[in-house]
C-alpha cells in the first residue's frame, strides 16, 4: 500500500511542496496548474483534459509556499502518476491510466468565519435587478427565488457592497470564487448574480438538491459542511439559514401568481348568507 505522509505546514498549501519533498524527477517542474471541474479542485503537473486549468508559477526563492488549493481545512489526498503526451505527469485527481503514488495529508486554511450576510429580514423587494433574476434563474435553473432570497440576505441587492470579509457585490461572492466563475466586475449586478447562481446551482449538485447544506454551504464554504457532515454548528450560519430561509418564502408567495377564484361570482360575506333563502 502506498505511504501516508503528513507533510509539513509550512510546505502543505501547494502540491509542488509534495513533488520537492517526494518526487525527485519534479524538482525542475515550477508551473503548478490548478484544476477545477464539477465543484472539486486538483493540482496537476500538466493541464487536466476535461478540466479548468490555471497556471501558477512558483518562485523557486520563495519562503513559504502558497496555498494553491483553497480553504479547504484538514484533508487527505492521493497524488497520481499517469503519463500524458508521452511524459510522467502528477496530479491529485484520479484520470485513466493514473496509479498511486502516494498518500498525503494537507493543512489548508479552515475558511472564511460565517457571517449572517449584509441585509436585512424584510418584506420582498421586486424591483431590485428583476430582469437580471428572472433572466438568470431561467438560464441557470436555479428557482427566481432562492436567488433573490440569498441576495437579499447577503447585501441587500447592493451592488456595491464590500463585506469585512472582501466578499463582493449583490451575491457577495468572495474573490477567489468570483474568479473562478470567470467574474472581470464583481460589483456587476448581471456578472455577480450570474455567477452566484452558477455556484448555487453547483452546491445543489454537490449536495443532492439538499437546500439546506446547499445554504449552509455558500454562507461558509463547503469545507465546513463537509467536515461536520451537516450544517456548522455555527451562530452565524445558524442565523442566516433561518434569515434565507424565511426570506425564500416570502419571494416564492410574492413571485407566486394570484390564486384562482370562480368566474363571475361574488365573495360570500355573512351578512351575505343571512340574506340568502
Amino acid at each position: 500500500m502506498p505511504p501516508m505522509r503528513r507533510l509539513p505546514a509550512l510546505l502543505c498549501p501547494a502540491l509542488l511542496s509534495v513533488f520537492l519533498l517526494c518526487l525527485p524527477i519534479c524538482v525542475e517542474a515550477r508551473t503548478v496548474y490548478r484544476c477545477v471541474r464539477d465543484g472539486t479542485v486538483s493540482l496537476s503537473t500538466a493541464p487536466e483534459p476535461g478540466s479548468k486549468c490555471e497556471p501558477k508559477q512558483i518562485d523557486d526563492n520563495v519562503v513559504q509556499t502558497p496555498n494553491l488549493w483553497g480553504e479547504m481545512g484538514v484533508f487527505s489526498g492521493t497524488l497520481y502518476e499517469r503519463e500524458q503526451d508521452g511524459k510522467p505527469v502528477y496530479g491529485t485527481r484520479n484520470l485513466p491510466g493514473s496509479q498511486v503514488y502516494l498518500r498525503f495529508t494537507v493543512e489548508t486554511p479552515a475558511g472564511e468565519p460565517a457571517h449572517e450576510g449584509l441585509g436585512k429580514l424584510d418584506t420582498p423587494r421586486l424591483d431590485r435587478h428583476a430582469q437580471l433574476f428572472k433572466t438568470t434563474a431561467k438560464k441557470t435553473g436555479v428557482d427566481d427565488a432562492w436567488l433573490r432570497a440569498i441576495a437579499h440576505a447577503e447585501s441587500g441587492f447592493d451592488e456595491k457592497a464590500l463585506s469585512p470579509k472582501g466578499a463582493q457585490g449583490v451575491m457577495q461572492l468572495m474573490p477567489a470564487t468570483a474568479e473562478e466563475y470567470g467574474v472581470k466586475d464583481a460589483f456587476s449586478p448581471a456578472e455577480s448574480i450570474d455567477a452566484g447562481a452558477r455556484y448555487f446551482g453547483m452546491l445543489l449538485k454537490r449536495f443532492k438538491n439538499d437546500h439546506v447544506l446547499a445554504i449552509a454551504a455558500y454562507n461558509t464554504g463547503m469545507g465546513a459542511v463537509a467536515r461536520y457532515d451537516g450544517v456548522p454548528p455555527y451562530k452565524e450560519t445558524q442565523r442566516y439559514l433561518e434569515k434565507v430561509q424565511l426570506l425564500y418564502r416570502a419571494y416564492r408567495a410574492a413571485l407566486s401568481p394570484p390564486p384562482l377564484r370562480p368566474a363571475d361570482a361574488v365573495p360570500m360575506t355573512d351578512k351575505l348568507r343571512t340574506t340568502l333563502p
